[in-house]
């Protein structure tokens, strides 16, 4: 065997193999470059603003750096934490209730196989509906003088005068929880029922033959089955309620005072409305951090949750 062909037999495998990739990457850049311009700039952009104070000129924005003082006011400001305290109460208390509403639902749906297309349809309608349209419908169920809940409630008698429910921060708490389960719940319902499909029906009829009834089965089998369902629809909720806007700017535009001023309402006020863009990116950086910290904490327990279920 000669020298040559030792050599090309020696050489190993990996040499150079990024060579092969180059049009791959090339290929790829494109799409990077833009992503980076979309998403990465902006954020860049915005952890900037929160480190300086901004003046507009006519000449464009002037940044006078001014280091984490920002942050030192927010975290000093009790309008701050009261937003944040009401952003974790709403997203959880809306979430538990939708995953409990959306399962019983789930389990109707799936048990009524001819109005399964029927109720689908029904379903998506809350969900499908422009945030800012429902919120707008039921700031006029909830009105104090010709709501439609107070009418309904008065014939009933169940009440003997009107309430403005969203007049006080305990009902106007309530009522806004109300009108994003009704809207969200839809989409919880569907992630649990493409879960509730996705389960063998022949457990059910062993387990039948075994004599466990309903309730057995559903602790045994069903529940065991869907779980990570229930774990992805849990964390898409959380992510979702933890940045609502839409809908308390519509329907109680964060009052009475602030008691349903999300953070990222605070934000907004801050931002567009004072023109401190600083503080108001500086809110806006705290609010991904308590998101990067919730997809943290949880992404654990949804990555066990799935393997056991695997």
């Amino acid at each position: 065997m000669s020298n040559r062909t030792k050599n090309v037999n020696q050489q190993p495998l990996h040499h150079r193999p990024w060579k092969k990739n180059v049009p791959g990457y090339l290929m790829v850049l494109p799409a990077f470059l833009v992503l980076a311009a979309i998403m990465f700039y902006p954020i860049f952009y915005t952890i900037r603003m929160s480190l300086s104070n901004v003046d507009i000129s006519s000449s464009g924005y002037i940044f006078d750096f001014i280091g984490l003082q920002h942050y030192i006011d927010i975290f000093t400001n009790p309008v701050y934490w009261d937003s944040i305290w009401f952003t974790f109460y709403f997203a959880f208390v809306t979430v538990a209730v939708e995953i409990v509403l959306g399962l019983l639902i789930a389990l109707a749906i799936n048990k009524v196989k001819r109005l399964l297309n029927v109720s689908l349809v029904v379903m998506l309608i809350p969900w499908a509906l422009i945030t800012v349209v429902s919120g707008q419908m039921w700031s006029y169920i909830y009105n104090a003088v010709y709501g439609v809940l107070n009418y309904v409630l008065e014939t009933l008698h169940l009440i003997d005068s009107p309430i403005a429910w969203l007049a006080t921060p305990d009902t106007a708490v309530i009522s806004m929880m109300i009108a994003e389960i009704w809207k969200t719940t839809p989409f919880v319902v569907i992630i649990l029922l493409a879960g509730l499909q996705m389960v063998p029906k022949d457990q059910y009829e062993a387990a039948s033959m075994d004599g466990a009834n309903v309730w057995q089965q559903f602790w045994k089998i069903t529940l065991p089955a869907i779980k990570g369902s229930i774990a992805v629809s849990i964390i898409f909720r959380l992510l979702q309620a933890f940045g609502v806007f839409d809908l308390p700017f519509v329907l109680t535009g964060g009052g009475p005072g602030n008691a349903t001023q999300p953070v990222a309402m605070l934000a907004q006020k801050s931002l567009f409305q004072n023109l401190n863009f600083g503080l108001g990116s500086a809110i806006s950086v705290s609010v991904v951090f308590f998101i990067i910290m919730l997809s943290i904490t949880f992404y654990p327990l949804i990555r066990s949750v799935v393997k056991g279920e695997s």
